[in-house]
């Protein structure tokens, strides 16, 4: 089964990340406009890339579940790049809520139910609200709270997620602190 990676949003920042994470896998270039998601697929396949085209606009859930249908009859969907979005020259500030915000919350959303355990997945956020957002997914970190699960009834689970995890260990608050500090610098 081919692993795939879902990239939304065909310019130049869905590319560059498609570049640095896709090699063996397949790609699944989305964009609302034919034009962009076709000359961006000729670069992606010109340097070596396997890729497949659709069209999608984030802010429709019939489109959104159509182009998760498209990725998953290729294969597992491995990740994911959300770099679509629009900006305040480009759109009235409407719409740059219905594709910023809640296309992103849909992308999320209807990837979120088939991505493959073990998957990962990054937004590239607008900051036409005048900020940004970074999240990160760590995992298991070292806590009280997470001593308190390993200790508790649930401990067994808890165990059982670090060895499955990609490190294989439980992570320390201050990995975590390292690149929340990169985040928000």
């Amino acid at each position: 089964m081919k692993n795939v990676i879902v990239v939304i949003g065909a310019g130049s920042i869905g590319q560059a990340i498609a570049r640095r994470v896709s090699a063996g896998r397949h790609v699944l270039l989305a964009d609302l406009r034919a034009d962009n998601v076709n000359t961006a697929a000729k670069t992606l396949e010109d340097a070596g890339f396997e890729v497949s085209t659709a069209n999608v606009d984030v802010s429709s859930p019939a489109s959104v579940r159509a182009l998760v249908e498209k990725a998953t009859g290729i294969g597992e969907i491995g990740g994911l790049i959300h770099a679509a979005g629009v900006s305040a020259s480009q759109a009235s500030p409407e719409i740059i809520l219905r594709v910023d915000l809640y296309g992103t919350a849909l992308v999320l959303e209807e990837v979120g139910n088939v991505i493959a355990r073990g998957g990962a997945g990054v937004v590239i956020a607008s900051q036409s609200r005048g900020a940004r957002v970074n999240t990160i997914s760590p995992g298991i970190i070292i806590t009280p709270l997470a001593n308190d699960e390993l200790r508790g009834p649930r401990g067994a689970g808890y165990r059982q997620m670090i060895e499955i995890s990609a490190a294989g260990r439980a992570g320390t608050p201050d990995e975590v602190g390292t690149i929340g500090a990169l985040l928000i610098s």
